[in-house]
């Protein structure tokens, strides 16, 4: 799915099913010692996605374990972004020196539940819902724009290491073009030597689910990135 969906430099690697061993280092055995199975598996599962993707970068195996808030640490010199969800796992990775960000983020094709809504969306971005349900009732537009914020967050945490609500980013959906774009109600970070105002990002809705991701490639040939600076995700 998320193949076609990624500028040149990134790679991906998805599944719909746990995968059947996946080694892990013991740092992140560590992480799940005390999990259920369910939990267990996804992560599992979800770093075997990562290290694929990796792979295809040349990069070996390393532990990925969560940092600041849950995030996920990925080896010096990458970006990247890990999402599961009920039948999906999958990662998108990039070296730093060609993308600076990547969010990513996967939900079932169905409708918020009850009373959540309201904690994403403002009034306007209620409205837009609205009127694109009327005009394509077949999209769960709410649980689309709930995918799109959490892959604005993604995206966001790298580079500030500050949380980032539902209510700091207004989100736009376009229908035909299937992108969307986030403006940022907070003062964002420099970017591509400019202050960041917004994202701009892709979506996919397909075998019962939505996907959505944004990259920012880099612009200015590897200068000016922060000595250490490292991808991550929200919690997972």
């Amino acid at each position: 799915m998320i193949a076609e969906m990624v500028p040149a430099g990134v790679e991906v690697a998805e599944t719909f099913d746990d995968l059947e061993p996946v080694s892990l280092f013991p740092a992140e055995e560590a992480v799940i010692a005390k999990a259920v199975d369910k939990r267990r598996r996804e992560f599992a599962t979800a770093r075997g996605c990562a290290r694929a993707a990796l792979a295809r970068l040349g990069v070996p195996p390393a532990p990925i374990v969560p940092g600041l808030r849950g995030a996920p640490q990925w080896p010096a010199g990458v970006v990247g972004s890990i999402t599961h969800c009920a039948g999906y796992r999958a990662s998108a990775v990039a070296r730093g020196r060609d993308i600076i960000t990547i969010g990513l983020d996967a939900e079932p094709h169905d409708t918020l539940p009850h009373g959540i809504l309201g904690a994403v969306a403002s009034v306007d971005e209620q409205a837009r819902l609205a009127a694109l349900t009327g005009a394509a009732p077949d999209v769960h537009w709410d649980r689309l724009l709930f995918s799109a914020k959490e892959s604005v967050y993604k995206a966001w945490f790298p580079l500030t290491h500050r949380w980032l609500g539902f209510e700091d980013a207004h989100v736009d959906i376009d229908p035909v073009d299937r992108t969307f774009t986030a403006r940022l109600l907070v003062d964002g970070p420099t970017v591509n030597g400019a202050v960041l105002g917004g994202f701009e990002g892709r979506w996919m809705v397909s075998t019962g689910l939505i996907v959505t991701i944004i990259v920012i490639p880099r612009r200015d040939g590897g200068r000016g990135r922060r000595d250490g600076a490292r991808s991550a995700e929200s919690a997972e």
